[in-house]
């Protein structure tokens, strides 16, 4: 079977694949020819991942599906939210520190300060969509929308530790852990995490 995730991120595209298997071949934007920053404007996880699959759907007519990824901390009303990856440049006139992580986890630090709440959650949202025949010789389909989310609770920590992992990883500790996600490496973290409890959802779906 092949899909396409929409994404270029090399780290995503690594743990998708890690946990999908060799059942599913899973392709990226770039290897479809896609070079398009895909506009992401929904005001939730749910509203970007669907915004990004129905693009691919639209303009390469390919099974395909796309997340979206927020870390949620208790302490800042649910913030950053869906603003995860270009948290820092909401706040400054430099634009070149979008999607840099070091930026959002010192932004994230300071505004938590010494706030003794430290919960937060790291939630993924997935939105897969596929054509189906709707009669044998298959001149007729349509198309079939589905959603799988995954979480994991933990806290955010007060200084980064750990040196694997991307985004807040180093900050990040779940839940039965006394290590963060940037410390337990790939494969605990593919096991554990908020994308492979959302990828796992997918995956017996799609084996199913």
């Amino acid at each position: 079977m092949k899909i396409v995730f929409a994404t270029n991120n090399a780290h995503k595209l690594s743990e998708i694949r890690s946990i999908l298997g060799e059942s599913v071949e899973v392709l990226s934007l770039k290897e479809i020819g896609c070079d398009v920053d895909i506009p992401e404007t929904g005001k939730t996880l749910e509203e970007n991942a669907l915004q990004k699959a129905q693009y691919v759907y639209d303009h390469y007519h390919i099974d395909c599906f796309a997340d979206d990824t927020g870390l949620e901390v208790e302490a800042l009303d649910g913030a950053p939210g869906i603003y995860s990856a270009r948290y820092a440049s909401m706040e400054s006139d430099d634009q070149s520190i979008s999607h840099d992580s070091e930026a959002n986890m010192a932004r994230l630090l300071r505004e938590l300060g010494n706030n003794n709440n430290r919960r937060a959650r790291f939630r993924t949202v997935i939105a897969l969509i596929q054509k189906r025949d709707v009669c044998p010789c298959g001149c007729t389909s349509i198309k079939e929308i589905h959603q799988f989310e995954g979480i994991v609770e933990g806290e955010i920590i007060r200084e980064r530790r750990g040196g694997e992992g991307f985004g807040y990883d180093p900050i990040f500790q779940p839940d039965g852990y006394d290590k963060t996600f940037a410390e337990l490496g790939m494969d605990i973290k593919n096991h554990i995490s908020h994308r492979a409890r959302a990828v796992a959802k997918l995956a017996e779906f799609l084996k199913g």
